[in-house]
């Protein structure tokens, strides 16, 4: 509340000098019945912390015309921003009723007033604003931006890629990412309806507009997976890992799928010798792990798990190294248990053992002032990470 009183009190000292600038144009005493009690009354109200009231107050006094619009608009996105979008609407509403505005000043309270609706999340009136606005060449940018925004949240991607496109003509600027995306998406539903001929189609236009679009490609190696065609899967997927080695964890279960439906076990293990060299923590050693138990053997297999405990510990590699030992013989599960010791040891160290509580700041050391927000004291011990006596 005293946060709301703050913000209006600039407005109530606009009202009260846009008040008195239209009185010294009229002869003295014309507005004395009029503006000044109605100016009173809403400082009485902000005073009295009625911020309803008082907002009724200033804005019945505040007379649309030239010198009020910007004080209008000002208001009106005050209240949104602060969530309260019913006012900003009604604000909004009533500067573009009202006749003596120019034809700048109405485009900026449709552009205003469509902002509300979409934070209202009243999309079909916000959509038919901005494409008034674009029609009339006003604040065209923000108008595709806007309908652009709300085409992907209603999931036309077709309506989406029309904007995109006016977008790029209007601004010079690319939005190849994007519209890659929306081609996928397309793909996506022309798949779920039996469309596959379409389904590709658009995973093509996807790569045509990005080349390097991953996602198109990991669909492409999917929806050939799906008919059979495991080697172009594996082709593809292997490319995928080649544009954008991060996405290596999200396409590795497919192409041990792949490689298994075709047999190539030993084609597989040199794979994944290959990728875990050279992305360690990628996930293609637990992969490999597992091959290696169902070719060479449990015993193996752990022994390929400790041996990448040493190299790069972390707790997936952990917990499937003590998934697997639990089977084995309890003097060896010993050792192996004794083992685990300076690895759990490391991964320790490597974690932050304190968080501020404001900012999410990380640290391994307290520290009394957040070196990111600044704040005193806020930085304490997370939980879990005890303290050793």
């Amino acid at each position: 509340m005293q946060e709301l009183l703050l913000l209006l009190l600039p407005v109530a000292a606009a009202s009260g000098w846009l008040a008195a600038r239209r009185s010294a144009r009229k002869e003295k005493g014309e507005c004395v019945g009029e503006t000044g009690p109605v100016y009173f009354r809403g400082l009485n109200h902000l005073l009295n912390e009625e911020p309803d009231k008082a907002i009724d107050a200033f804005v019945e006094m505040l007379e649309v015309d030239s010198d009020t619009v910007e004080t209008h608009l000002a208001l009106g996105n005050l209240f949104r921003r602060r969530g309260e979008v019913e006012r900003a609407i009604r604000i909004h509403q009533n500067l573009i009723a009202r006749p003596a505005l120019t034809r700048e000043q109405r485009a900026q309270a449709l552009l205003e007033l469509g902002q509300d609706y979409m934070r209202a999340g009243l999309f079909d009136r916000a959509e038919n604003l901005f494409r008034e606005l674009k029609d009339t060449k006003l604040h065209v940018r923000a108008a595709l931006k806007n309908l652009l925004a709300i085409y992907e949240k209603e999931r036309d991607w077709q309506a989406s890629l029309e904007m995109a496109d006016q977008l790029e003509a209007l601004t010079g600027e690319r939005m190849v990412l994007q519209k890659s995306h929306y081609h996928c998406e397309l793909a996506l539903a022309a798949k779920a309806q039996g469309r596959a001929s379409e389904a590709q189609a658009q995973l093509k236009k996807a790569l045509s507009v990005d080349r390097g679009c991953v996602r198109a490609n990991h669909l492409q190696a999917q929806f050939a997976a799906g008919q059979g065609d495991y080697r172009g899967a594996i082709r593809i997927l292997k490319q995928t890992v080649d544009e954008d080695a991060d996405y290596l964890p999200e396409v590795l279960p497919e192409m041990v799928t792949s490689y298994r439906h075709l047999g190539e076990m030993q084609e597989l293990r040199g794979y994944l010798q290959e990728i875990s060299a050279a992305q360690p923590g990628a996930g293609a050693e637990l992969a490999l792990a597992e091959l290696i138990k169902e070719l060479d053997g449990e015993s193996a297999a752990a022994a390929y798990l400790a041996a990448q405990l040493a190299k790069k510990p972390s707790l997936t590699l952990l917990l499937r190294s003590i998934e697997m030992n639990a089977r084995m013989p309890e003097s060896q599960s010993m050792n192996f248990l004794d083992s685990l010791r300076p690895h759990i040891r490391r991964l320790l160290d490597q974690q932050p053992m304190y968080q501020c509580g404001h900012c999410g700041f990380s640290a391994k050391t307290l520290h009394w002032q957040c070196p990111s927000c600044r704040r005193w004291s806020t930085i304490k011990r997370k939980a879990g990470c005890e303290a050793e006596l």
